[in-house]
């Protein structure tokens, strides 16, 4: 009898641990997640206030970065160099961002990509005339180096309508 009640006990305990464990994880994601889209709020407000360093900020040192027109850069250095002269173009800037949704994706506990569609509105080629709306998506992969979400790569492409 003395057994039974020690064998019941030791499964008690394991299941409470199992759960604390699992209920853990779950916080985890849920601050992961707040973290992950803290980063998105930043760009998007960087971007906004033409403020180069907030945009880059959740930037990994050697990130991949390529947008809609094949312009590609591979260090935070270059982006922000880029980025510079992006935001100096006020046919560029004169866009609004409306994303439209999200997909949040952990493929391990340290790495994640984040989907977007932004939905671009009011936009003006060079010449100055308005662009029709753009149908832009956005693909993030975030790596947790020393503790913090950084972005390793970041892949923007336009969909275009179909004829």
């Amino acid at each position: 009898m003395k057994t039974l009640k020690n064998i019941t006990i030791a499964l008690l305990l394991l299941t409470a641990a199992a759960v604390g464990s699992f209920t853990q994880k779950e916080h985890d994601k849920a601050a992961d997640k707040k973290a992950i889209f803290k980063t998105l709020e930043n760009y998007n407000l960087g971007w906004e206030r033409r403020d180069v360093e907030l945009t880059i900020k959740d930037y990994a040192d050697s990130t991949d970065w390529t947008n809609a027109f094949g312009d590609r850069v591979r260090t935070k250095e270059e982006l922000s160099i880029l980025l510079k002269e992006v935001f100096s173009l006020d046919f560029v800037m004169s866009g609004k961002q409306n994303y439209a949704s999200h997909d949040l994706t952990f493929l391990s506990d340290h790495i994640a990509l984040l989907r977007s569609r932004n939905l671009r509105e009011g936009q003006k080629y060079s010449s100055g005339k308005a662009m029709p709306d753009r149908d832009i998506n956005h693909l993030r992969v975030y790596e947790k180096i020393d503790g913090q979400w950084k972005i390793v790569s970041h892949m923007i492409s336009q969909a275009h309508l179909k004829k």
